[in-house]
């Protein structure tokens, strides 16, 4: 069964066509999580797929979260606003959480063996990679919002394209 995540939840959503898989966001989020520059630390990957296409990915806040149901130790639950905890008192870092996220964000500390995935910075004034984005491709948003947003943008571009006689073809 494939992972949902209600459309109402806001999530970082990456634009394919803004990025340009310059690892900014890793950067920022290892350094705004753990006081380093060190993608490895990163709750957001930069993922390239040769030659020309780079996407930014994080936690999706899943509506029933396999990482969840995955862990025999109940380490792992999910706020009313979808984001993941991990208790580092309950995690003994048996990876299956890491196994079963469909989106491959789960990740284990290299040198805790800790379970993490991205906390959409809670405790500061929203997603720091977001923020800082050089090319402005991360937003924070529902995904109703993204999917209007794209609606809007495909509906402007079929107007331009009949208004300049292409008829969208």
């Amino acid at each position: 069964m494939a992972a949902t995540t209600s459309r109402s939840k806001e999530i970082i959503h990456c634009d394919p066509d803004k990025c340009n898989g310059c690892e900014v966001c890793e950067y920022v989020c290892s350094w705004y999580h753990g006081g380093e520059i060190n993608w490895k630390r990163s709750r957001i990957r930069a993922v390239k797929i040769e030659p020309i296409y780079s996407i930014a990915i994080t936690c999706r806040k899943c509506d029933e979260p396999a990482c969840k149901s995955a862990c025999p130790r109940d380490a792992i639950s999910q706020n009313a606003a979808g984001v993941i905890h991990v208790d580092k008192d309950k995690c003994n870092g048996c990876g299956w959480c890491v196994e079963a996220c469909e989106f491959g964000v789960m990740k284990l500390q290299q040198d805790t063996r800790l379970a993490f995935c991205c906390d959409y910075c809670e405790g500061l004034d929203g997603p720091k990679c977001v923020e800082l984005c050089p090319k402005e491709a991360l937003s924070y948003a529902s995904l109703d919002s993204i999917g209007f947003s794209s609606a809007v943008e495909a509906a402007a571009s079929l107007i331009a394209d009949n208004r300049n006689g292409s008829g969208g073809k």
